[in-house]
């Protein structure tokens, strides 16, 4: 229980910091472009963690660099698809919308490995998909693109969370190995990527370098480290609950950096999408039969 709670903490604060990687995204986007800011700050974020942990990546098992690879390739579509999100929809909807991997990933788990969800995930989908019908739908009905591109995170991003849950789960596995390995497939296949669809360039301006920097060394590297080291102490349902919280985050963060606002029907969107995104894992009956209990 100590490891799951430690873990759970670990896990809360790689989830603040991944609220302000949204803003930041906004900020490097200004002076960078998608791809080339992704290679950036996954490269950098290899460099800086691989000599930090180099003596963990001199034994390196195949299992370790098979996983890395099948985890990488899915933050690769999860970052390009929150990039672009970020780029034609508010920081706070990316926010929001990217968290859906708490739905999507209990989904994912019953088409994977035949796990029946409860039955009160019905009532959160209707939830989850009221709030964010209110959050992205315009006067015209339709959803931004960056609304739709989003949504392909949260559904790639379930799938890191059960590989990884896979992964740290088998003995051969080093967890600070695995996350470390994951900057460097993500960084390689990014660079590829902008090499050939981009013309890569260096931030322009020290803002942006600062923010870069910080998006690379600290929301990339640590934070897919912790992620890695701290998951074995928890399953993928409870980490993609914690996570839920990161849209809270980022629209705080855009809320005061950005000076972003999304309105009275936004704000219930998010409330409904929060409390959907809530129900699904909290046990409401176990809960106020605790408290009876107590009060008994």
């Amino acid at each position: 229980m100590e490891h799951q709670r430690r873990a759970d903490l670990m896990l809360l604060l790689t989830t603040s910091f991944w609220g302000i990687s949204n803003c930041l995204t906004a900020i490097c986007l200004r002076d960078m472009q998608p791809l080339t800011l992704n290679a950036f700050r996954f490269v950098i974020a290899f460099l800086v963690l691989g000599f930090v942990f180099h003596k963990n990546l001199r034994r390196v098992s195949r299992v370790t660099v098979k996983y890395s690879i099948m985890v990488g390739l899915s933050l690769v579509i999860v970052y390009t698809s929150l990039t672009y999100g970020v780029l034609y929809t508010s920081v706070s909807n990316a926010g929001f919308i990217g968290a859906l991997s708490v739905v999507t990933t209990p989904i994912l788990e019953f088409i994977v490995y035949h796990k029946k969800p409860e039955k009160k995930f019905g009532v959160s989908m209707i939830l989850c998909l009221i709030g964010l019908a209110l959050m992205t739908l315009n006067e015209t009905l339709k959803p931004a693109l960056g609304d739709v591109i989003c949504l392909f995170a949260a559904i790639f991003y379930s799938v890191d969370l059960m590989v990884t849950e896979k992964a740290v789960a088998n003995e051969k596995v080093d967890p600070l190995a695995l996350g470390v390995c994951d900057l460097a497939v993500v960084g390689v296949v990014m660079l590829m990527l902008s090499v050939f669809l981009e013309t890569p360039a260096l931030p322009g301006t020290a803002k942006v370098w600062a923010a870069a920097l910080f998006l690379g060394i600290v929301c990339s590297g640590v934070c897919l480290v912790i992620q890695s080291v701290y998951q074995k102490h928890t399953t993928a349902s409870r980490a993609s609950l914690i996570f839920t919280l990161e849209p809270v985050f980022s629209a705080i963060f855009a809320f005061f950096l950005l000076g972003e606002r999304i309105g009275v029907k936004g704000y219930i969107g998010a409330a409904l999408m929060l409390a959907s995104l809530v129900l699904v894992e909290v046990d409401v009956g176990a809960l106020f039969g605790k408290n009876k209990k107590k009060a008994d």
